[in-house]
């Protein structure tokens, strides 16, 4: 059985991380199958939007800590080369691929699994899905972006709390925060997560840019977004989705994107 799986439905891929016995723990084959299945999604043309998902009733514990206990043993573990082989790769595809990402946050989501949920650009969350980033307690540092990832979206503050400490965070007060964006019974995150991503896939070509100058937004100053933004509006402007976007305004319809640039 693969850790990893992979699924179209329609123009959405559905990617699950499937070791449900061990809380979806990343090891080296989930961590090379996952980053299979990411560029798997980026280069297929049909797919335009994305769902990563926990199998079980978690979503991601983070590292297989079981998997690291040989290499301390033998005084061969180099957690900085764990995280540049199997994390930083994964979390810059989904960050940088030009297409929604939309995490269906399922239960539990700790350490680097944070990190996957929190790298996606969309989630949907179950009510008992709490966060934790428990470093601290095992004297560690918040990896794989979690540091990046919360002070932009919690602040500075609540960020060094959480990382300080380690204690779990509930899903209620990540989505008062806008953490999560849609909060639903355990049952429904999959469903939800799903019609939501459907609807992204039915989006003009501009929601790749958008999804690129949000994040670039996030690390550059005013006067490099300006400028950004402008770039960005003259490729939107030259492309079909928007000759149909102001098409259907005109003719008081539904538009038809097909989701490609160009002329």
């Amino acid at each position: 059985m693969a850790d990893v799986l992979y699924e179209k439905e329609g123009a959405v891929a559905l990617i699950t991380l499937n070791r449900p016995d061990s809380l979806n723990a990343v090891n080296e084959r989930l961590g090379q199958e996952l980053l299979k299945a990411l560029k798997e999604a980026l280069r297929d043309g049909e797919v335009r939007a994305v769902v990563l998902t926990g199998a079980g009733r978690a979503f991601c514990a983070g590292e297989d800590l079981k998997s690291q206990e040989a290499r301390f043993k033998e005084g061969t573990a180099s957690l900085g080369d764990v995280l540049r082989r199997r994390y930083n790769p994964a979390i810059q595809l989904i960050a940088a691929m030009e297409k929604p990402v939309v995490a269906a946050v399922n239960g539990v989501a700790a350490g680097a699994g944070a990190s996957l949920a929190l790298a996606c650009d969309l989630r949907v969350a179950s009510e008992d899905a709490r966060m934790v980033q428990a470093f601290v307690q095992a004297g560690l540092v918040p990896d794989s972006g979690a540091t990046f990832f919360l002070t932009h979206m919690a602040g500075l503050s609540r960020a060094m709390a959480w990382a300080m400490t380690g204690l779990p965070v509930e899903a209620k007060e990540l989505f008062e925060l806008g953490i999560y964006h849609r909060l639903v019974p355990k049952e429904k995150v999959l469903e939800e997560a799903l019609s939501w991503a459907r609807e992204l896939s039915q989006g003009p070509y501009s929601l790749g840019l958008i999804k690129r100058a949000v994040r670039r937004a996030a690390e550059k100053s005013l006067a490099f977004t300006l400028e950004y933004e402008a770039q960005l509006q003259e490729a939107a402007g030259k492309s079909p989705d928007h000759a149909e976007g102001m098409a259907a305004f005109r003719e008081k319809r539904p538009p038809r994107f097909t989701g490609k640039g160009g002329l």
